[in-house]
């Protein structure tokens, strides 16, 4: 069975074949819309954690392509309370054609993965957010070029699961990557080793360090996310004030190149991660970011749902 769990599990010519598939259906859809790829088809979307891009985003998707999503809100599974992730899976994969699940642990997605008869999609989990990068991988190829081997993607902020997707889509790409954040806030050691061996494959140059001068210079794309992310609520006020030198500001990107852009999985805290300036000034690129959600997303689901019978 074929899933999307992680973009680690991707070689790096089947990575680019899901951008270039991405491409097309964007492409398409901006001529008038996109044929009936998923005609017949349904989508389970099981949710632990709320979220405005991916819920709306998947479900777009699947309209636009013919298909219908079936939205599972946490109070109506309570995935692993009420019933076992084996036994979820076993039943949604006997009704629908594929999962896309957002959860708290990597091993609820691993669980739905091994039980599920259908594919299984990683809406988002505390290790990545393979969703996100793609689209993210996207929206640099749009305003990079396609050719990234040598473009820089610095992170800013904590090491998180939307950092180790970009880390390991940088990687399997060529880009090279930074990540800069206060101490103790790295990247877990397995993620930064399995990136090492990636960029070693392709060539990337990897960067993490305490200090913002080596890993934004030279910056073509700079990415910040929260502070604090769900679940780390009772964190956020100490997190803010350890965090508050890392701000994305108008003085951090004139360190960068001139044609920087700047990126934001959303929701932004403003004036705390980023500051209105560059959330909405000329090198942002949020708002292309956040739709290319549902358009790489069509690309996953296309892949996993259409592509063996074409």
């Amino acid at each position: 069975m074929k899933h999307y769990l992680s973009i680690a599990d991707l070689a790096p010519q089947e990575l680019q074949r899901l951008l270039n598939l991405a491409v097309e259906l964007k492409e398409e859809w901006k001529r008038g819309g996109n044929p009936p790829l998923l005609k017949g088809k349904t989508l389970a979307m099981v949710f632990q954690k709320p979220s405005l891009r991916t819920r709306v985003s998947f479900d777009m998707a699947m309209i636009h392509l013919g298909g219908q999503a079936l939205y599972l809100s946490p109070f109506e599974i309570q995935l692993g309370k009420r019933e076992s992730v084996p036994d979820v899976a076993r039943v949604i994969s006997r009704y629908t054609d594929a999962i896309m699940a957002r959860v708290f642990a990597h091993s609820d997605i691993l669980a739905l993965a091994k039980y599920s008869r259908v594919p299984v999609i990683n809406g988002l989990s505390d290790y990545n957010h393979p969703c996100q990068g793609l689209a993210d991988l996207l929206t640099i190829v749009e305003n990079k070029g396609a050719a990234l081997q040598g473009k820089k993607l610095t992170f800013i902020g904590d090491g998180n699961n939307v950092a180790t997707s970009l880390l390991f889509g940088a990687c399997k790409l060529g880009m090279d990557f930074a990540i800069v954040g206060p101490p103790g806030y790295n990247l877990p050691s397995d993620v930064w080793e399995l990136g090492q061996r990636f960029a070693a494959e392709s060539g990337s140059q990897l960067l993490a360090t305490d200090d913002l001068a080596p890993a934004v210079a030279g910056s073509d794309v700079i990415y910040t996310d929260v502070w604090a992310s769900m679940g780390q609520e009772e964190e956020a006020q100490e997190r803010a004030r350890i965090f508050a030198p890392y701000q994305v500001n108008r003085e951090l990107l004139a360190q960068a190149h001139d044609d920087v852009i700047v990126m934001h999985c959303l929701p932004a805290h403003r004036g705390y991660e980023i500051t209105d300036e560059v959330a909405d000034g000329p090198h942002s690129v949020l708002w292309d970011q956040a739709e290319n959600r549902m358009h790489a997303q069509k690309a996953i689901l296309v892949d996993l749902l259409v592509e063996e019978q074409s």
